[in-house]
């Protein structure tokens, strides 16, 4: 009987505590509820009101509108294909016509995600969620969002029919390629109306919108085709299609509308902008939000870079005896960027946008050869505490390699020169000097001078990364070189401004801060020995065609001839050039000789630079206080009067250091 007692009292403990924490949970709910619902907007009465947000607008740095987003025709359910119908409901919400505005399942699922695993937040995203949010203009991803999100599909569910949430919420989806709704991809994507829709061709666009970009049949067609395939399959499983249906439209490949093709950007800065505007913020918030995003883009610069460099490749074309109805051509990437903030000015990734979308200027990783002994030279000066006076021998190199060949660096010129100074060796672009440098400092010490600079894409820890084996992007480029630009001064390239939503609150700003990663002093010496690789150097070429302003600058040409760059700056703006071809081949000219930096991307640098700097005034680099210019000897790095005939150099050196014995004062 005891026992008996006993598990009586310990049910009814139970018992009460349940009831306890049921009615606490009912009342908890009640009180969010309560203090909720003053705060939810107000649910128009006209439910298509709720996807009238103003198209997402990307201005230029002059104001001028680059680009709208979101752009729709609302269509009526009944002008809709059935099978379209079916197929996004199987895909988003197959439930639909069922519940009431929420799947308990997912919602219990989406709970307790977010309540038990921090940091992520999860929606059940029905289809009246998903058009629920369009009515909030706050981006952030919260509880408290979603259980607003809630009770407002809640309220859309009893004040409207199921038919008209899901007419509005077909008319609101982004499909990619600038098509806002079923009506505009419908006709973006096959030159038809959504009336008009085949059952492949209505799978297709369901499969869209879970990522528009990735699946862009226009960009990523066979991708597109697999995610079609996984609608089908979807709608064979809640019942809308029979084995033998899907089978039957899986075997069909949808043609596209070419000339619709074109509604795409057209640009490749605003590609690159938009794909880091939906990383940051998602495509929903980007093509619904009706954000404005103000960019850093110079539509001038922008229009300029891409007539330069058409024209300069079409000189290369000429120089290799490429007719302009040949389908393999080199190709070439120009960006500009702004050094005392990071901000891109231009950004070209090819000859022709809709020949090829392909971003060179971003996503084409390419050997930079000598453009990277600046970095070299840098940390030579840092580690070892060398100078531009400092005297090497160009000689046979034989650097031993650990489980390889030796490695035996050579010259463009197949010779060697004997002894020179570091300013000599940099202007010529001198291999076996720059190997011997990084023989001295280690190659570890050269990557983290180019990491500091910016350079981001992996970097081997290898000899050769004195000769720039490592593979690079051309916005890389310019943005490295502008840190010595700026005596050190590290301003990560960015392609924004301004983000502000609909009623002008700015949801980010960017704020320039400087980041002092390079001894200036040091900065300084490198920028003056790249003047000279301008002046009398390897980049000689830009003084050829007429650019007369005080600039700095260095080629790269790899071994193969399969690159040829050229990176240089003022103090108001960096530009780096690139050309070749897409799989890798030789640039040659109808001789047969390589064509170098200096010859394949110099002049477009030159042209670019010369048309964009016209009308402002010449500004030349500030010079630290502690540099003193000395004149020398080339070969023997000593001093040389001003008043002596021979012929010398003059280089940059800091207070303290020594030439030939004697200290700098």
């Amino acid at each position: 009987m005891r026992l008996l007692a006993t598990i009586f009292s310990v049910c009814r403990s139970v018992f009460f505590t349940a009831v306890i924490v049921f009615c606490a949970g009912i009342l908890s709910v009640m009180f969010l509820v309560f203090y909720t619902v003053p705060e939810l907007p107000k649910l128009p009465q006209d439910l298509s009101r709720i996807i009238e947000t103003p198209q997402s607008i990307i201005y230029a740095s002059s104001g001028q509108v680059l680009m709208h987003l979101g752009e729709r025709e609302n269509v009526p359910l009944s002008q809709v294909s059935a099978d379209f119908i079916n197929a996004i409901l199987a895909t988003e919400d197959h439930l639909f016509f069922q519940h009431y505005g929420i799947n308990k399942l997912r919602t219990l699922k989406a709970l307790y995600i977010t309540l038990f695993e921090p940091g992520r937040v999860e929606g059940a995203s029905t289809i009246t969620q998903q058009l629920a949010k369009n009515l909030f203009f706050s981006f952030e991803q919260s509880f408290a969002r979603k259980f607003k999100e809630l009770l407002v599909a809640f309220q859309i569910e009893t004040t409207h029919s199921k038919e008209e949430i899901l007419e509005a919420y077909i008319n609101q989806i982004h499909f990619g390629a600038g098509a806002q709704g079923v009506e505009k991809a419908a006709d973006t994507f096959f030159g038809k109306s959504a009336m008009e829709l085949t059952l492949p061709e209505a799978a297709l666009l369901a499969g869209l919108p879970k990522s528009p970009s990735a699946y862009n049949p226009f960009s990523h067609y066979d991708r597109a085709l697999k995610r079609r395939d996984l609608v089908l399959h979807r709608m064979v499983e809640v019942g809308f299609l029979s084995q033998k249906q899907a089978a039957l439209a899986a075997a069909e490949k949808p043609v596209l509308n070419q000339e619709k093709k074109d509604a795409r950007s057209g640009s490749y800065f605003l590609d690159a902008l938009v794909k880091e505007l939906v990383k940051t913020y998602g495509e929903n918030v980007v093509y619904n939000g009706g954000i404005r995003v103000h960019a850093t883009l110079d539509p001038q610069l922008q229009e300029l870079a891409k007539k330069t460099l058409k024209q300069g490749l079409d000189r290369l074309d000429e120089m290799m005896g490429i007719p302009s109805w040949q389908t393999l051509r080199p190709q070439g990437a120009l960006v500009a960027v702004e050094p005392a903030t990071g901000a891109v000015r231009a950004m070209v990734g090819g000859r022709d946008y809709f020949h090829s979308e392909f971003n060179r200027a971003t996503s084409a990783r390419r050997q930079p050869g000598s453009g990277f002994k600046p970095f070299v030279y840098y940390t030579a000066f840092q580690e070892a505490k060398f100078h531009p006076g400092t005297v090497m021998t160009d000689q046979p190199v034989t650097i031993p390699v650990v489980g390889a060949p030796d490695w035996q660096p050579k010259n463009f010129e197949r010779g060697f020169k004997g002894d020179m100074v570091l300013k000599t060796a940099m202007t010529q672009s001198v291999n076996t000097i720059a190997a011997q440098l990084v023989q001295i400092t280690g190659p570890r010490a050269v990557m983290e001078t180019a990491e500091k600079c910016g350079i981001q894409s992996p970097l081997d820890d290898v000899f050769s990364i004195a000769l720039g084996t490592a593979d690079v992007t051309p916005v890389e480029m310019a943005a490295a070189f502008s840190v010595f630009a700026g005596l050190g001064k590290r301003h990560d390239p960015f392609l924004f401004w301004r983000v502000e939503d609909p009623f002008g609150r700015v949801l980010f700003e960017h704020i320039v801060e400087d980041q002092q990663v390079l001894d200036p002093v040091i900065a300084y010496q490198v920028v003056d020995m790249m003047k000279a690789v301008v002046d009398t150097g390897s980049g000689r070429r830009i003084r050829e065609h007429g650019f007369t302003r005080p600039c700095a600058g260095k080629t790269g040409t790899t071994d193969n001839y399969n690159d040829a760059w050229f990176t240089g700056f003022t103090p108001e703006l960096c530009t780096s050039v690139w050309t070749g071809f897409d799989k890798k081949k030789r640039l040659e000219d109808t001789s047969g000789v390589g064509i170098t930096g200096g010859r394949g991307a110099a002049p477009i640098w030159a042209d670019f630079m010369t048309q964009a700097l016209a009308g402002e005034p010449e500004r030349n680099f500030p010079v630290p206080s502690n540099i003193r210019f000395e004149k020398i000897d080339p070969d023997t790095g000593c001093r040389i009067s001003p008043k002596d005939p021979r012929k010398g150099i003059v280089i940059a050196v800091k207070h303290g250091q020594t030439l030939c014995g004697e200290t700098v004062r």
